[in-house]
């Protein structure tokens, strides 16, 4: 039985793979920083579930948790790097501690998850990282300015280490989902929210990141995915389009 460890699972996409995942008939860890939430969705799931506490931020946080998971588990088979906050509005209205906690969270969640997760990972019969990215690291977000910066890092993180640890075995992917139906988004001040709207469930994402982790590996499974019509248009966009014309667009989506 392959096993999954899940940061920020307790609530959204994080709880929706969980679900998913349980169902393939996976040990799942659930990890969160909230721990109470995080310990009641693994009793409603059943034995095979594992939950514990995870501040991702803290790299000790990190080594204590997977060092439990898997001598609960066996081995760690697919890391799923969901942990992640955003502050929406004006870049200059928001308090620079914000924008320095949004890095915090999800940068260095990822970097801090992948790190010490790469002993574990590399002693595995079958190894996959699966990191939550964005359509925000498409082109940067008026208004989202951290958390679209965040998830450009976290591109970036995936992009590389898919790279350099081939070498091991290990592909290191992300799906890139457009606004998705969570509490993150609720009152969220972004014209871009107004103007794309909110289709994606969590669900949606989940079996994506699903997807992510069952696929073949081949020459031709790409890095990134995106998740829904309209992010996998605006990438694909982006790659054709002009510099200016990719700006004018998002210059429109933020008015």
């Amino acid at each position: 039985m392959r096993s999954i460890l899940i940061s920020g699972a307790a609530q959204g996409i994080g709880a929706a793979i969980a679900r998913l995942f349980y169902t393939h008939h996976y040990k799942v860890g659930i990890y969160d920083i909230n721990s109470a939430q995080a310990q009641q969705l693994a009793a409603s799931l059943g034995p095979n579930a594992k939950a514990g506490q995870l501040d991702v931020s803290s790299y000790q946080d990190w080594q204590t948790a997977l060092a439990e998971f898997v001598t609960w588990a066996g081995e760690l088979n697919v890391l799923v790097n969901n942990a992640g906050i955003l502050f929406s509005g004006p870049f200059e209205h928001t308090e620079i501690s914000a924008h320095h906690k949004t890095i915090s969270i999800n940068v260095n969640g990822v970097l801090n998850g992948c790190h010490a997760a790469l002993p574990y990972l590399k002693q595995a019969n079958f190894a996959r990282i699966i990191n939550l990215s964005s359509a925000s690291a498409i082109y940067g977000q008026a208004d989202l300015v951290s958390y679209s910066a965040s998830k450009f890092a976290v591109r970036g993180i995936t992009e590389g280490l898919d790279t350099e640890w081939q070498k091991y075995g290990i592909r290191v992917l992300d799906v890139m989902p457009l606004f998705v139906q969570t509490a993150m988004v609720q009152d969220m001040q972004a014209k871009s929210i107004q103007n794309m709207g909110v289709h994606l469930t969590t669900e949606d994402v989940a079996q994506h990141v699903f997807q992510r982790a069952v696929a073949k590996d081949t020459a031709l499974t790409a890095t990134h995915q995106a998740v829904g019509a309209k992010a996998k248009l605006l990438f694909q966009l982006s790659k054709i389009s002009p510099q200016f014309l990719n700006r004018l667009t998002n210059l429109y989506l933020s008015k």
